[in-house]
């Protein structure tokens, strides 16, 4: 049997709401552990230039990245590359089991999981993430001003972003491969009413090209007529979903419909002691800010749960 590792708290996942609440557990004089399987930052340390967090008008998302991890281990966080496979609970501790086969011990547990954006999978696409392909519209729209760019998807979320991105494109085409649209019809509507938009139905992208700077065609085919062809752009969204990684614990937790783990307002789950915070959560958006805000209070929460549980320990003895 592998030695169980004792902590005060475990986090689960390094990215920006996992390693802010590692600080504020560490500065707190807790003995706080982050388990991250590739590497600290989670979806920004891939993201090619971050530009709306507070402080910084201009960074790499890797840059970034590490500063955050920096900051919170100079306050005594550790971080060790582990891919925490179960969460589960025996009495009054909790237990990460990872898949190296190490369990760590802890009073809290604080998920900060992430999600995984829904991917074309086709050529191009992993070579442009950051170049030109972006699952984030809110994120990266700004970086397009005056560009085409291409969204694909046609739900409800591919239909508002494609909106919004008109705010910077000169042009915005809504690629779907139905022939109509899944999104509510007033969202269908006012998107059908900005003349910065087209859509084209029945059609997927089979490959992503562009140059040594970003993305500039994509390869489309019909899906109905099998016609291919080239539609010359500066930017692609895929937005087909979001999976939220909140299937990490044995016992029932409390999620949406979508799979978002819900919490109350402390960022406690529906499981006493364990914490979420950032995009795996149930929330309005998935930006950095709200997930070093969610870190913040789960840490602070998970101080107040653990100081209650220490109270009980010592009115045993």
């Amino acid at each position: 049997m592998s030695e169980v590792r004792e902590y005060d708290v475990v986090i689960v996942g390094a990215g920006p709401g996992g390693l802010c609440a590692g600080m504020y557990s560490s500065r707190a004089n807790r003995k706080t552990i982050c388990l991250e399987k590739y590497m600290p930052g989670g979806q920004i340390a891939n993201t090619h230039e971050v530009e709306d967090y507070l402080g910084f008008e201009k960074i790499g998302g890797a840059e970034l990245s590490m500063k955050f991890a920096d900051h919170a281990k100079s306050f005594g966080l550790e971080i060790d590359m582990e891919e925490v496979e179960e969460v589960y609970v025996d009495g009054d501790y909790r237990y990460a089991k990872c898949a190296s086969g190490a369990v760590y011990k802890a009073k809290a547990i604080i998920l900060s999981t992430g999600g995984t954006p829904v991917k074309l999978g086709v050529p191009g696409e992993e070579e442009y993430s950051g170049k030109g392909v972006s699952y984030c519209a809110i994120c990266d729209g700004a970086f397009f001003k005056e560009q085409i760019i291409a969204v694909v998807g046609g739900g409800d979320a591919a239909v508002e972003e494609g909106s919004f991105l008109t705010k910077f494109a000169s042009k915005v085409y809504v690629m779907h491969r139905r022939d109509e649209l899944r999104a509510a019809k007033i969202i269908q509507q006012r998107a059908f009413d900005n003349d910065k938009m087209e859509f084209i139905y029945d059609t997927v992208v089979e490959e992503i090209t562009g140059d040594d700077r970003q993305v500039r065609t994509l390869k489309l085919k019909n899906v109905k007529t099998g016609e291919k062809s080239d539609l010359d752009v500066g930017a692609i969204f895929p937005l087909l979903g979001f999976r939220p990684n909140s299937n990490v614990t044995r016992e029932n937790m409390r999620t949406d419909q979508g799979g978002y783990i819900i919490t109350d307002y402390t960022m406690e789950t529906s499981i006493k002691g364990i914490f979420a915070c950032g995009d795996v959560r149930a929330q309005l958006v998935r930006q950095i800010t709200n997930a070093v805000g969610d870190g913040t209070t789960a840490a602070v929460a998970a101080e107040k749960y653990i100081e209650e549980l220490e109270d009980k320990f010592a009115n045993r003895v």
